[in-house]
């Protein structure tokens, strides 16, 4: 099928559900603008914030946008392209943006409450302790997934010939070395040297940012320079690790990732985060714009998925499992994530200056990370092709990183005729910005999770190191550092898939228990919680026992570690599931009163 025919379908979709299933939703919950929001009736100046819609969107979807979108439907391509597309963009739809823009309007109307926070208002006590320590398995998933990720993103290498590159004839300095008696170039090396440059200017871009108050259009040309010079630097002075082992430069980095998001945890979000992801924001933008354009110009050249078959599901379940549950969990971010929830109810709703707002920044948001997941699936399947994709991402040095990349730099190739080395290693940028972007908030949320968690466990007793930034920063990393050096990723992407999903779905559930309490339609919420419940509840027996098999035939810690996180996120879920359950049968048979709001609306 003709790329630019996809995305034309796509886009075609996306608007008609904006256009008019958001619309009927808002009508629903019963959208008032002349309702002041939370931003306005707590403002502060510092969480609560009225903002500029399109500000606001801009921070929502940098913060919502991480590396999950690319990573899942790099994964879930082994079935095949129509059923990745179909999820990608049914998902989105029907689920996904449903749940962040309901989560973010039940946020507006519960004074900017996080989702925790409202479901313990929902569903009692019990029932926030078990979502929050839900969170925090969910948040460690995410670290770990992640931390793995990015050592693979900054350890990536690539046979020279395929490139078709001579070192002393390109433009750019090709670094090469040899691997198992063949050339390789380091192409995560170049990414490694800009990362680090962009980390090391981050407190300089943060002070004159927040603390001299410098202007915005400036810096920005400040930090187009870094960027790009951090680039340009990284292609004549690539990182590298000489002689030491796979294994080796595993450990170094994951220890280097580990002591950089305790660091960047603890202190405050201007001297690292901020600044860093700002620099960063221009390479990931970029990276979306030019991805759009080279499917547009390849498509009207006639490019097309010829090379990537349809349906390939047995290929699919001998990889990855049973196509229903375990495609769906896989592409997680790219059709519905429980983590927008976190972003939605904790930072957006604070920030948000009218009620109908919430529409273009909870729907929209959700709508433009598909439109990113299906770039990618685009990307991979035109770019690469399904031979070097499977060979890339399930071969004997499996790195689903460089199978994005690869295709990223397929895609540019054909559809700009940029080089492939250099559109490979802006893959290689790009994904790397959304890795590290997101390990560093993941960080930070689960830390003040923690806190939150002492404070409900020890009441007003709570011992002080316990609220201590940099104590809960240090458990969370550490914990992190157990789950993903034992395990690869395909070892912890599916419980994580699993978990994110189900996190979409217990919110959904608490949503839909909201708008059943003030006898609002909610058929939208239900029905996307009940599949969502089906599917990752599916999904977490299918794992767990696959974990147990394992366990039992080659006993081994990290199998262990994965087989307790699988049973104790199920016990989470089965309940949080029944106490939903439970809350709406009392509300269906009267033993509850409905809630009536002081205000209309």
């Amino acid at each position: 099928m003709n790329v630019l025919l996809v995305l034309i379908i796509s886009l075609i979709i996306y608007w008609l559900a904006f256009r008019f299933y958001s619309t009927y939703i808002a009508r629903s919950i019963r959208v008032n603008d002349n309702r002041p929001t939370p931003a306005h009736t707590l403002q502060d100046d510092l969480d609560y914030v009225p903002s500029k819609p399109m500000v606001l969107f801009s921070h929502h979807f940098a913060t919502i946008a991480g590396a999950g979108p690319i990573v899942g439907p790099a994964m879930a391509a082994v079935y095949g392209f129509v059923p990745t597309w179909l999820w990608i963009i049914v998902g989105a739809v029907f689920l996904g943006a449903v749940h962040d823009y309901t989560s973010f309007f039940v946020s507006l109307r519960e004074k900017g409450r996080s989702i925790v926070e409202i479901t313990g208002r929902t569903t009692g006590k019990l029932g926030f302790f078990l979502y929050i320590a839900f969170t925090i398995l969910l948040l460690l998933l995410v670290c770990a997934a992640f931390l793995n990720l990015s050592v693979q993103a900054l350890t990536s290498f690539y046979p020279l010939a395929k490139f078709a590159l001579i070192p002393r004839e390109s433009w750019l300095p090709v670094h090469v070395f040899l691997r198992e008696g063949i050339e390789q170039v380091r192409i995560g090396g170049i990414a490694t040297t800009s990362v680090i440059i962009m980390t090391a200017f981050a407190p300089i871009m943060g002070y004159f940012l927040y603390r001299r108050g410098a202007r915005v259009l400036p810096m920005s040309i400040l930090a187009i320079l870094v960027a790009v010079g951090s680039i340009l630097v990284g292609f004549w002075f690539p990182v590298s690790f000489g002689t030491m082992t796979d294994l080796q430069i595993r450990l170094v980095w994951m220890l280097v990732l580990s002591g950089y998001v305790l660091v960047a945890a603890a202190i405050p979000v201007w001297i690292v985060l901020q600044p860093r992801d700002f620099v960063n924001s221009f390479i990931l933008y970029s990276g979306l714009a030019v991805m759009f354009v080279a499917v547009v110009v390849g498509g009207l050249a006639g490019l097309s998925t010829a090379g990537t078959p349809a349906f390939s599901i047995a290929e699919g379940t001998k990889h990855l499992g049973l196509i229903w549950p375990i495609m769906f969990i896989t592409i997680a971010c790219g059709a519905i994530s429980g983590f927008h929830s976190l972003v939605s109810s904790g930072t957006s709703s604070k920030q948000c200056d009218r009620e109908r707002h919430a529409r273009y920044i909870g729907y929209g948001g959700m709508l433009l990370e598909s439109m990113l997941a299906l770039l990618v699936l685009i990307a991979i399947a035109a770019g690469l092709g399904y031979s070097g994709y499977m060979a890339e991402a399930w071969g004997p040095h499996a790195n689903i990183v460089l199978a994005f990349a690869m295709g990223m730099g397929g895609l540019l190739h054909k559809g700009l005729a940029i080089p492939l080395y250099l559109g490979t290693i802006f893959g290689i940028l790009m994904i790397e910005g959304f890795l590290v972007t997101t390990l560093d908030t993941a960080v930070r949320l689960n830390r003040y999770l923690l806190e939150e968690l002492w404070k409900f466990l020890f009441g007003k007793r709570v011992p002080k190191f316990l609220l201590a930034p940099a104590f809960n920063a240090l458990l969370t990393v550490v914990l992190t550092f157990i789950l993903a050096y034992p395990n690869a990723i395909k070892a912890i992407w599916p419980l994580f898939g699993t978990a994110n999903q189900m996190m979409a779905a217990l919110t959904l559930i608490t949503v839909s228990l909201w708008l059943a309490y003030r006898l609002r339609p909610s058929w939208f919420t239900v029905l996307p919680a009940i599949f969502m419940v089906a599917t990752t509840f599916a999904s977490l027996v299918i794992i767990t026992l696959r974990t147990w098999h394992k366990l039992v035939t080659s006993y081994s810690g990290a199998t262990l570690t994965l087989f307790v996180v699988g049973v104790v996120l199920l016990l989470f879920s089965v309940g949080v599931v029944v106490l939903g359950v439970w809350k709406a049968w009392e509300l269906v048979t009267g033993r509850v009163e409905p809630v009536r709001e002081a205000h209309a609306g």
